[in-house]
């Protein structure tokens, strides 16, 4: 069986000086030990880039694509709305680097992962918008992380969210009901077109998305499955079907 490589791109973060290309730990440990992929960690260049021919050629060397959770926010710009201090920290090159990727992957049919901040890049990428601070709309839960020291009790699963019957979600877990691990302060507001919702939380927030009539896996999720991705059968399921999809391309594009 052909070995499969992902693309994750980077953040980009100021440390001792320096503008660091960095990923968090879990996304790659995740990819590698459930997805069963290699994970290749693409620099947030996409400012730099003149267009779809640098894009093709990173993507020429993939078999799918990972888009991961961070801590800065998309750009309101790209969807229409200003900016504001309360709603960053923003990271352009990211912005510039990712949602690319992720409409070209589409396009040429590469297995595509949107993982929190993934998924709202993938909404704004395809033509919709994002709702911010959403714990403040009447009636809404408080999707935000709890304080605490231990990640762990961060990243506990506690919210539970309702799959569509019909949805590729719902085949890979095959249930209607899900625990997950979601902690965010914003989601997707207005959906793209070419979106289909798949999960909801029981307030009505957008939890998964799937691209319509995809030629291969693409699926965004609002939660973090990458964070237990060895210990939660719903996580790993999630990550084992993205890697599935990754080596199937691998194979096809190989021959």
């Amino acid at each position: 069986m052909p070995t499969a490589i992902v693309a994750i791109p980077a953040d980009t973060r100021e440390l001792d000086g320096y503008v660091w290309h960095a990923s968090p730990f879990q996304y790659s440990d995740a990819a590698l030990k459930a997805a069963g992929v290699i994970p290749l960690i693409v620099p947030a260049l996409g400012r730099d880039l003149s267009g779809y021919t640098e894009i093709d050629a990173i993507l020429d060397r993939v078999d799918g694509v990972m888009i991961s959770g961070a801590r800065s926010n998309v750009d309101p710009e790209l969807y229409g709305e200003e900016p504001t201090e309360k709603n960053g920290p923003y990271d352009p090159d990211r912005d510039a680097t990712s949602l690319p990727l992720i409409r070209r992957s589409i396009e040429r049919g590469i297995p595509l992962l949107a993982i929190c901040r993934g998924i709202q890049e993938l909404n704004v990428a395809l033509g919709g918008t994002l709702a911010t601070e959403i714990h403040e709309a009447p009636g809404n839960l408080d999707h935000r992380r709890p304080e605490h020291d231990d990640p762990d009790v961060r990243f506990g699963i506690r919210q539970d969210i309702a799959i569509d019957k019909g949805s590729c979600l719902y085949d890979i877990l095959q249930d209607e009901e899900a625990q997950v691990n979601s902690l965010h302060r914003q989601a997707i507001g207005e959906l793209a077109p070419g979106l289909s919702v798949e999960a909801r939380t029981q307030d009505g927030v957008i939890e998964a998305v799937s691209v319509d009539g995809a030629s291969a896996f693409a699926v965004g999720v609002q939660w973090h499955p990458e964070y237990w991705a060895q210990s939660d059968p719903a996580s790993y399921k999630l990550l084992k079907a993205f890697g599935e999809a990754a080596r199937a391309y691998a194979r096809e594009k190989r021959g």
